[in-house]
This record gives structure tokens, sequence and C-alpha cells, in this order.
């Protein structure tokens, strides 16, 4: 993968972000140790159903999955489909784990990295859903260009859904919404806003769980929360 040029947001190949916070608990490290290993994603060549499950199935993929509430929601709810969710904050993927393993999900790969590095390696046209789900928002300017809602990774997400396919998008952060609506205003080409009017963004779909930050953003901070659907043509 080739690195991006600094402060250019379309050629963006990498995300940022902190990888370790407080230690895990024992049980949570057995689960990295023994789980992880048996379903991580491959590290080198092409991501396919096949590859990763043994046969053909609709592919999610969860770009930074936090804790692996959603995905294991949604895994639980398709157990047909294929989920994979890529997150470098190994504490996250630590609780991932849990509730893969508490849910006995075998539907679900993990990739404890960089969501891009997974995402190239996709087939295009090959998911059937991408979720991105409160990103980081670095709401200073000069850090905009590290925001996965810029040209280069929206036009990657373009490449991988095939038509009729969903990309899902939410935050509780003002200037992301302002910034991410921007970025997909230059992409109607490739995709349309399901939207019908303020309720459209305003409450959460069908199937769209809420998450735990999700809840401490709402009540403990009193945010707002948008969600966004966008169907690729």
């Amino acid at each position: 993968m080739s690195a991006h040029k600094e402060g250019d947001p379309t050629t963006l190949k990498r995300l940022y972000g902190r990888s370790q916070g407080k230690k895990l608990r024992a049980g949570q490290q057995e689960l990295v140790d023994t789980l992880l290993p048996r379903i991580a994603v491959p590290e080198e060549g092409p991501i396919t159903a096949e590859r990763l499950f043994g046969h053909d199935c609709p592919l999610h993929f969860e770009i930074g999955f936090g804790g692996g509430e959603h995905m294991a929601y949604r895994a639980d709810l398709l157990p047909d489909h294929g989920f994979i969710g890529a997150e470098p904050f190994i504490n996250g993927v630590a609780q991932a784990l849990t509730h893969i393993d508490e849910g006995k999900l075998g539907n679900v790969r993990v990739h404890n990295g960089d969501a891009l590095q997974v995402l190239e390696r996709i087939p295009d046209g090959a998911l059937t859903m991408l979720y991105l789900l409160h990103p980081d928002p670095w709401p200073k300017a000069k850090h905009a260009k590290r925001r996965m809602m810029n040209d280069g990774p929206v036009q990657m997400i373009a490449d991988k859904l095939k038509p009729g396919g969903e990309f899902r998008f939410g935050t509780d952060h003002p200037v992301y919404v302002r910034h991410a609506l921007m970025v997909m205003q230059r992409f109607t080409d490739k995709f349309e806003w399901q939207v019908t009017g303020p309720e459209s963004f305003q409450n959460r779909p069908s199937g769209w769980p809420e998450t735990r930050y999700e809840h401490k953003a709402r009540t403990t901070y009193g945010h707002e929360v948008w969600y966004f659907r966008f169907r690729r043509r």
C-alpha cells in the first residue's frame, strides 16, 4: 500500500488512531491468543467469501467496529451472511471476540489493524454492505485529511460494493456530518442517498442496533445522532 501525500484527502491510504488502551483482562487475553488467530483475516492475498468461509455468501464489512456490538448483532441476525470487521484498537478487538465467543458466531472474521489494507484486497463489487459507524471525527481542520470520509476511501467503498449494495454511516459529530455530506455530494454518480426527509437520518433504521458508544454519546453528552444510508448505483 503506497503512502498518501500529507494534506491530500483524496489519497488517504491509512487510518489513524490509538491501538492499545488499558491492560486486557485474563479472559480477554486468552481470546486474543486463541480465538483471534482462528478467525483472523489472512494477512496476504485476495479476500473472498470462499476463502474466509468456505462458500459463497453475501459479504459485509465494518470499518472500526469499536467493541463489536453492532457487528455481532448483525452477524447473529444474518447467519447466512459473512462479516468482516477491522479495528486497530486491541481492547475493542478483545470485546468483539467476547461477543463472537458467547454468541458462537462462525460467520465473522476479524482484522486487528488498518481497515483500508483489508478493504483494498476485497474484489471490486464483492460487498453487500459496508458500515462506518462513529468514526473518529478529527475535528480540527488540520486533521480533516485523516477522516475516513474523504474522496479516496469513499471511492474505494464505491468500488467494493456491488450494485444495489448499501453503505451505512453514522455519527454524533456535527462537523463530521457536514464534511461527510460534502464529500458524498461528489459521489452522486456512485451513490443514491436513501432519504425522504429528516426522519430518514434522525431515527435509527431497522436492524441498526445502538452501540455502547452511541448510547453514551446520547445519554452522557446529550449528542444528537445521525444515521445515513447510501445505495450503490
